[in-house]
């Protein structure tokens, strides 16, 4: 990302808040701004969802993001600062990830589709609790999983909801996925898996009627459903730019040591 980085075309985007969208406007007329289509780099001012939807509207683009936290938390975020920000770019690490591919079955027959790039999670719609079947690679490897959900995790979104439920987190570059329970009754004990990235998961809802479940790609969400399929898409990659000091596997270690 070195050369003729002082020439990139650089588009600036904002989460709404009148802070961040104030940072935003100044950026734009400091930097030459230009339009998103246009941009050889996209500069975002948010958090982590800002990060998230940004992505998603560069999934067919392949345009590198640089972000810069205005939000909370900023896990995949840079540093804010106006000064100096080609340089940053210039000397950016990049980051390449690839999303998973959800395609869900609804009670009635009904087929829906959608990308994640954290996570696709199922779960219960009603105070009863969620009976799954899990299958990898076409294995039935977990007959009956009594629970309020289950997920499926990239390394990008394993410091998220995965982590919440008490999944593993897993360096950014590395070729796994992570299937974690949310709330297991039956079986009690247990934690989840690690998968090879490149497993077809497949999950089915038992006493779908009785035990209705929702689907969630991210923030797609699909409810009634039947079965779900999980595989991630290779033929689409999404590119992240961080500070060289401050990439987001060291994050990903960093996070791993932080009590």
């Amino acid at each position: 990302m070195t050369t003729g980085a002082r020439e990139k075309k650089l588009a600036f985007v904002a989460n709404g808040r009148d802070d961040a969208e104030t940072a935003c406007a100044k950026l734009h007329a400091r930097y030459n701004g230009v339009p998103v289509a246009d941009a050889d780099i996209i500069v975002a001012l948010g958090g982590d969802g800002l990060m998230l939807q940004t992505l998603h509207k560069c999934l067919d683009t392949g345009t590198p993001i640089f972000g810069m936290n205005y939000g909370s938390i900023g896990f995949l975020m840079n540093r804010f600062e106006e000064d100096g920000l080609h340089e940053r770019i210039a000397g950016a690490k990049l980051s390449v990830l690839h999303p998973l591919h959800m395609q869900a079955t609804a009670n009635d027959g009904t087929e829906h589709s959608a990308l994640a790039i954290n996570e696709v999670s199922l779960l219960r719609e009603t105070a009863q609790a969620a009976k799954l079947k899990i299958s990898v690679d076409d294995n039935v490897r977990m007959k009956e999983l009594i629970c309020d959900g289950v997920l499926v995790s990239t390394p990008a979104g394993s410091t998220a909801y995965n982590l919440s439920a008490h999944g593993p987190i897993l360096p950014i570059e590395a070729s796994l996925l992570a299937l974690t329970p949310i709330s297991a009754f039956r079986p009690r004990r247990w934690r989840g898996a690690l998968l090879p990235e490149r497993a077809d998961v497949r999950i089915e809802a038992l006493e779908a009627t009785k035990r209705p479940i929702s689907a969630v790609a991210d923030h797609a969400e699909f409810r009634n459903i039947a079965e779900v399929q999980i595989k991630q898409d290779k033929s689409r990659q999404l590119l992240m730019l961080f500070d060289a000091d401050h990439s987001l596997d060291e994050r990903i270690l960093t996070e791993q040591f932080t009590p």
